[in-house]
């Protein structure tokens, strides 16, 4: 990887907080509370989820027409980067400037409303745009919103959609077709998602917990984590990414972990460092069977037991296409601080999984320069993030 990439700018919202200091004061300190509130799903179940713990403000009335759920966060998550995008683009002109956004529900939450109002009465609401469903909806809106030129467009392959924006956004600054592009993802809560991974029976009742021998399954949540890539240097270097498709099955990893491996092996080499030089990685850790023990044989296998590591989805829930760039905060959060996030778990062991190092206790050190972030997805799609501290 011949030229730097760094992360210029940054944001993120989710069930720990509305913004970067909120987040972080949350996640290192173990909070739990965002997973306090519950869904009602088709199978009679009430079951927790991630749901952001404040309201989004309605687009402004020149946005209007773009109005969704998923859009009001993805303008929320736009706005702590316009300084910065609003710079690159005085100095390099908005032809410069691309967008690269993950999701995998996009504005659903508003066919289903109105779905339910046409069932009722006859008829769809006046405002109802299908369109607002679309997935590149996102990637429109924020294009739109910045005032931006460059190319734009979205990634959906489920829960590395946000992890996969990176490294399209980082290959369009290699290409020298873009000097920033605003990368990440977002996903907010709907019906759809929930009530499908309860028929993969993949929801947990109550809150998941990850490589625990009594593990049942997920939390869903909702998230949006954005960045400003560049070329100019900034704290935080995106030094190495990896990514796969071993296509072993729909819905279940490779219980070999050949994909999760691969993408990890090439995100190491992209970044010219040893397996021995990363110091923290945020595992995917759904709190699923399956999951958790393919990972638990991969991380053991390629850095052994004393690699600090956690899963945070016991904290925010799983926040599918926006999962990859909020763990790739927290992954930027933890290089800063110098500190793992910690594993809340019930620290029940399962004696089926290889030993991994855990962080299951708040306030752990880690040193060093170098922090994976690994996403693994439905179809066998595979991502590894390494960040590096200047």
């Amino acid at each position: 990887m011949k030229d730097g990439i760094y992360l210029s700018a940054k944001s993120v919202a989710n069930a720990l907080g509305r913004n970067w200091s909120d987040v972080a004061s949350g996640l290192f300190a173990g909070d739990r509370t965002g997973l306090d509130q519950r869904a009602n799903i088709n199978d009679g179940r009430s079951v927790p989820v991630g749901r952001l713990g404040f309201e989004l403000a309605p687009l402004p009335a020149s946005l209007a027409s773009w109005d969704s759920r998923n859009n009001r966060l993805a303008y929320h998550c736009l706005q702590p980067l316009m300084p910065a995008i609003l710079d690159m683009s005085s100095r390099y002109g908005a032809s410069r400037i691309g967008a690269i956004i993950g999701t995998s529900t996009s504005g659903i939450e508003q066919s289903e409303i109105a779905l339910a109002r046409r069932a009722a009465s006859g008829e769809w609401p006046s405002d109802y745009r299908v369109d607002r469903q679309e997935l590149g909806d996102p990637a429109a809106l924020i294009a739109k919103a910045a005032g931006i030129e460059g190319p734009y467009y979205s990634v959906s392959t489920a829960c590395t959609s946000g992890a996969k924006a990176f490294a399209s956004a980082a290959r369009l600054l290699r290409a020298g077709i873009c000097d920033a592009v605003i990368a990440g993802g977002v996903d907010t809560l709907c019906g759809l998602t929930l009530n499908g991974f309860s028929v993969l029976d993949s929801i947990a009742s109550e809150r998941c917990n990850p490589f625990s021998r009594n593990r049942t399954g997920i939390n869903i949540g909702e998230g949006g984590a954005l960045f400003l890539l560049t070329r100019e240097e900034a704290e935080i270097r995106l030094a190495g990414w990896g990514e796969s498709a071993d296509a072993h099955h729909l819905s279940a990893p490779d219980p070999e972990g050949r994909g999760a491996r691969l993408a990890i092996e090439q995100a190491l080499h992209a970044a010219r460092v040893e397996a021995t030089d990363i110091s923290y990685l945020n595992l995917h850790g759904t709190a699923t069977r399956l999951n958790d023990a393919m990972e638990a044989q991969v991380t053991h296998s390629m850095f052994g037991g004393e690699l600090a590591c956690s899963s945070t989805k016991a904290l925010t829930g799983h926040m599918l296409g926006a999962a990859g760039s909020n763990e790739a905060a927290f992954v930027a959060m933890a290089l800063v601080r110098g500190e793992a996030p910690p594993h809340i778990w019930d620290g029940e062991t399962d004696p089926a999984l290889p030993a991994i190092h855990l962080t299951d206790h708040v306030g752990e050190r880690v040193g060093g320069r170098y922090m994976m972030s690994c996403s693994y997805a439905f179809g066998g799609n595979n991502t590894a993030l390494i960040l590096a501290r200047e």
